[in-house]
């Protein structure tokens, strides 16, 4: 018997977008993705430190709207590609709806960093910010 365990996440801010329908949200962050902010509690202030205009981050969110239940689609939505498990996907509906996203610091104001590249709705809960891997790091 297997022993599930609960983990508890904590947003550290939420997403500000004029994206609010699933209908016009793009599939992916270059098809479209409007110009976004990242609205995080001012407790993390000092976690921005090295953060800069002009670089790219990771965001994972939470994907609050996505059906956890939904263990198979259709690539894209598109119902002439075969049926595909969710995790060979990046379909937002899945067990755990944590969403990845490669976006593009356009401005830091504060704990407010404008970002575009961010196909996320209004509202979507910020779990993390990761820069992404280089040699460097």
């Amino acid at each position: 018997m297997t022993e599930v365990n609960n983990y508890l996440l904590h947003p550290i801010g939420h997403v500000e977008s004029e994206l609010t329908e699933l209908g016009d949200a793009p599939r992916q962050p270059d098809e479209g993705a409007p110009q976004a902010w990242l609205v995080l509690d001012d407790r993390y202030a000092a976690a921005l430190d090295g953060l800069t205009a002009g670089t790219d981050v990771l965001v994972l969110t939470w994907l609050d709207r996505a059906d956890r239940d939904t263990l198979t689609v259709h690539p894209r939505g598109d119902t002439t590609r075969p049926i595909t498990g969710v995790f060979a996907t990046r379909a937002p509906h899945r067990p755990n709806p944590i969403g990845l996203h490669h976006v593009h610091i356009l401005a830091i104001t504060g704990t407010r960093i404008h970002v575009r590249n961010l196909e996320a709705f209004d509202g979507t809960p910020v779990l993390d910010l990761k820069p992404p891997l280089t040699p460097d790091r």
